[in-house]
């Protein structure tokens, strides 16, 4: 039975900035981050529907901005349009709704296809972390995957919190071109 309510007249202040700092973590660009945010809420506006009060709000809606994340590097991609032509074959017509929203609406619900997609994904995602430095990866892992605590990283690797981030961004710049080379084309 659904336990999780749902209220979009808080979303701003409960969640937007878990989700900028969720976003910019992925994007490294203040104005891409701050767009794809307000793209999810729009996106949760316009589903709030198929919320089924299984997850919590916040969950959701990271479900949401997840597939936004994912559609922007698809967009990005030097062979422009793959997700954009994928959407229009499956829905044309604007009375069955936008069908990105409606299949993040619920993350309970994948389909085949998108479980494939996902686990290519992790796959790529782990082949360019294995192409990272060693100290570089485990950082990248410990903070970005593991969402561990940026104070307890420094101390175990005995460096400066402004190390940490030009490591963390360094390997996200160097995991952006891997993705792009290995899983985007």
């Amino acid at each position: 039975m659904p336990t999780n309510v749902i209220d979009p007249n808080t979303w701003i202040d409960k969640y937007s900035n878990y989700l900028f700092n969720y976003t910019i973590g992925r994007v490294n660009n203040r104005e891409i981050a701050q767009d794809l945010v307000q793209e999810t809420f729009f996106a949760g506006l316009k589903s709030m529907k198929n919320f089924k009060g299984e997850a919590s709000e916040r969950t959701w809606l990271v479900a949401i901005l997840k597939r936004k994340i994912i559609d922007h590097y698809r967009k990005s991609n030097s062979k422009k349009g793959k997700a954009e032509v994928r959407m229009q074959q499956i829905g044309d017509t604007e009375t069955e709704g936008d069908w990105l929203e409606e299949k993040v609406a619920d993350p309970f619900e994948l389909n085949a296809e998108s479980e494939i997609e996902n686990k290519e994904l992790g796959k790529a995602i782990y082949q360019c972390l294995d192409k990272l430095p060693e100290k570089h990866a485990d950082i990248f892992r410990l903070k970005t995957i593991q969402g561990f605590d940026t104070e307890a990283i420094c101390n175990e690797y005995n460096i400066t919190a402004s190390n940490l981030w030009v490591i963390i961004h360094r390997a996200r710049t160097a995991m952006a071109s891997c993705l792009e080379n290995n899983w985007f084309k």
